[in-house]
């Protein structure tokens, strides 16, 4: 069922203006999610500002993703935290709420040691009971895995089902992963679509990120596997620029962009997260009516329409 395969949108933890947790808005986006046919979802990643949660709050988080959607899609949960034992246990929490995977990525240590982060692996691949995406974001964990590394952490922990490629220049990372892995395993792009064209060419499965539009990723997708590369290229192409400026540092952008579809109730982000300045708004709603001039956004895109 989980082949980590086609289109993971890693989902926004949506607040209300006082940064409470927002399930009505969660549940909506999910419901859109199921909607457009997404093969799976991602909550707790990065975009859903884990660092901020507290347990109760992921705990109810996960509960209401597993209901909304859990038996139409895979549910993979981020664990990520700076305590090894700490992971595990949210890893079991989430299998306990009926997560179907794990997403997890290793902590940066003041001197950096290549046996301690395959220990960390080894040590969450056995404590918990659900297939492990491993992520690979020094960006925002601050670690750098070489390839031999993560050769070696796969060998070693059969649990492992998935890579997120996310160590730029990803293509080439991949492509290596590809040639130096002991098994095939499926690799999944994210940075938000940034690099996405040249991942799919060295082997990407798919995305698991949280652009505002899976759609566009879902056609992207669907042309290159189906063997239609012109129209692949195209796509990607069409969208780019709103890819770029989606990729600013922060969650804000994104959080808006999923307001204006009608899928959060606020962009609130939680603090210190910074809010969209006036400017970036005033940007924004200017590239969605260049790239996307007429659509009504709330809606599921038909990509080949927008791109003509």
């Amino acid at each position: 069922m989980h082949d980590f395969k086609g289109v993971y949108p890693i989902l926004a933890t949506p607040f209300r203006s006082d940064e409470r947790f927002d399930e009505e808005s969660l549940r909506r986006m999910l419901a859109f999610m199921a909607r457009i046919g997404v093969q799976g979802v991602t909550v707790l990643g990065v975009l859903g500002e884990a660092n901020r949660m507290g347990d109760r709050e992921r705990e109810a988080i996960v509960r209401t993703a597993v209901e909304e959607v859990g038996s139409r899609m895979t549910v993979i949960v981020g664990i990520s935290h700076p305590g090894t034992r700490a992971t595990v246990d949210l890893g079991r929490m989430a299998a306990e709420l009926g997560a179907h995977a794990l997403m997890v990525t290793p902590s940066a240590e003041p001197a950096p040691n290549d046996a301690r982060v395959a220990e960390y692996f080894s040590r969450v691949c056995e404590g918990v009971s659900l297939p492990v995406v491993l992520q690979d974001h020094p960006a925002s964990t601050g670690v750098h895995m070489g390839v031999p590394l993560i050769a070696k952490i796969v060998a070693d922990n059969p649990r492992i089902a998935c890579i997120k490629a996310e160590a730029v220049p990803s293509a080439p990372k991949i492509a290596a992963l590809k040639a130096a892995l002991s098994r095939d395993l499926p690799m999944l792009t994210g940075l938000g679509a940034l690099y996405g064209q040249f991942d799919l060419e060295q082997g990407s499965s798919g995305y698991n990120t949280g652009f505002a539009f899976p759609e566009v990723l879902q056609a992207h997708v669907a042309a290159w596997q189906r063997g239609d590369k012109s129209l692949a290229r195209r796509v990607w192409t069409h969208f780019l620029p709103l890819i770029v400026f989606e990729q600013q540092p922060g969650v804000a952008v994104r959080k808006e962009l999923l307001r204006r579809r009608g899928l959060l109730a606020t962009g609130t982000v939680r603090h210190p997260g910074g809010a969209l300045s006036p400017v970036s708004a005033t940007q924004l709603g200017e590239l969605l009516d260049a790239v996307m001039p007429g659509v009504d956004i709330t809606q599921p895109l038909d990509v080949a329409a927008v791109i003509g």
